[in-house]
């Protein structure tokens, strides 16, 4: 790769090196650089013993990241370099280079993404361990030693797939700080020196393209792909933009002082129209969510549920969630994505009572008519779990495969209320 890395200052902390940090974040961070005043670099760090870190540093941290899918109905196909990342630490190998991390002033931002799993709690961490296991464990004993150095704290936009991110974070941090005895004058620090934002993030990224050859004209090891899509909602203090100007990059990017009801879209409109279709997907033999959309009765039963059925039960303004719902369809038609049906269907039952179940009653308390379609759908989640090829829970399985309809309905353990008022609604559509 001929390409002449920009140095710039570092500005910013990134636990993770994987696929979605490089497709997202050092993406829009790319780009903010490009568009604004930003001008930062990211030092990555390694959170785990094994992973990538070498492979990235091995190219100087500099990798192409593409971008491609339907834009206005029109295949678009984005090509970027990234060379945002100034260098990797690995605290495993070298745990004192990871703890000078805090001596740098510039250091403002901390952005990660170690899985659902990784902002935990491990009571067995200890602030003298080399380095700590958990994640948390780790930010603490950085920002211990960032005190004692009297220096301002971060701001965290932790990207990790958990309701309320950053303030679970913030949490754990201070429960290591009691464990560990680090004083009230450190828990107040943490508290008043830095800003905990929670996020939702929302774009597909598809990382190493495996099973394809896409020709760059010069090697990449760390060559990136991802969905067109992106959006990062942020809930955060406006003033955040003073340091990282976000809303003068035109990228969809939203700062709010309420995430819940964009979470809330989200599940509802993009989770609710994969789970709402996907059991009548699987039983008529559709295989991937593309192939719904080019199959005529399945894309328009998933319209219906989601313009007539799901969006009346929303309080966002109407036409921001059309045009959502129609991203999302876009999104759905990406024929650079392949999106199995049977990899969406695992456990349907408990995403079916988070994702639809919320939506069919609010349509009727609203409305106070039934949603065919989404009692449809339901009807469809029954058999596909009686006849179909459902991946669930042994018990889940064998309660739906056995039970009748009306069992299955009042059993509050599935959808957390009693749905036998549905039952003469649902029979209608059994086995059609």
């Amino acid at each position: 790769m001929n390409h002449t890395k920009k140095i710039r200052p570092e500005k910013v902390i990134q636990f993770g090196e994987g696929g979605f940090l490089r497709g997202f974040v050092d993406w829009i961070l790319q780009i903010t650089n490009e568009k604004t005043d930003f001008d930062a670099s990211v030092v990555v760090v390694q959170p785990i013993k094994e992973g990538l870190c070498d492979k990235l540093a091995a190219q100087d941290c500099v990798y192409t990241h593409i971008a491609r899918g339907m834009k206005d109905g029109v295949p678009i196909v984005d090509k970027k370099i990234i060379d945002v990342i100034s260098r990797t630490v690995k605290p495993y190998d070298d745990y004192d280079s990871y703890l000078k991390l805090a001596e740098n002033p510039d250091f403002r931002f901390v952005f990660s993404n170690t899985t659902e799993s990784g902002i935990a709690y491990v009571a067995e961490d200890k602030l003298d361990d080399v380095p700590p296991k958990s994640f948390p464990a780790k930010v603490t004993a950085l920002l211990h030693k960032r005190f004692t150095l009297g220096l301002d704290g971060f701001i965290f936009m932790p990207c990790e797939l958990i309701e309320k991110n950053g303030e679970t974070l913030k949490k754990i941090i201070l429960q290591y700080a009691d464990l560990w005895n680090l004083g009230d004058s450190f828990k107040a620090w943490v508290e008043e020196k830095n800003i905990f934002c929670n996020t939702l993030v929302d774009r597909i990224v598809t990382g190493y393209p495996k099973d394809e050859k896409i020709d760059l004209g010069y090697e990449d090891n760390m060559l990136n792909t991802s969905e067109l899509f992106h959006l990062w909602v942020i809930e955060a203090p406006k003033s955040v933009l003073n340091e990282i100007p976000f809303d003068k990059t035109g990228l969809n990017i939203i700062i709010t002082d309420n995430l819940d009801m964009y979470r809330t879209r989200k599940v509802r409109i993009l989770n609710g129209a994969h789970t709402s279709m996907i059991p009548y997907a699987m039983l008529e033999g559709v295989e991937t969510v593309k192939d719904c959309m080019e199959d005529k009765k399945m894309s328009e039963f998933v319209h219906k549920c989601v313009f007539d059925e799901i969006i009346p039960t929303l309080d966002l303004p109407k036409e921001e969630l059309v045009d959502y719902a129609e991203n999302v369809f876009e999104r759905f038609n990406n024929p650079f994505i392949r999106h199995f049906c049977s990899s969406i269907s695992l456990n349907s039952v408990s995403k079916f009572k988070v994702r639809v179940l919320p939506s069919l009653l609010e349509y009727i308390k609203r409305t106070g008519n039934m949603p065919e379609n989404l009692i449809f759908s339901l009807a469809k989640l029954i058999e596909f779990y009686k006849n179909g090829t459902p991946t669930d829970d042994a018990e889940v399985c064998a309660f739906m495969k056995e039970k009748s309809v009306e069992e299955i309905l009042a059993n509050k353990a599935f959808w957390d209320t009693d749905l036998s008022f549905l039952k003469d609604e649902v029979k209608k559509y059994a086995d059609k």
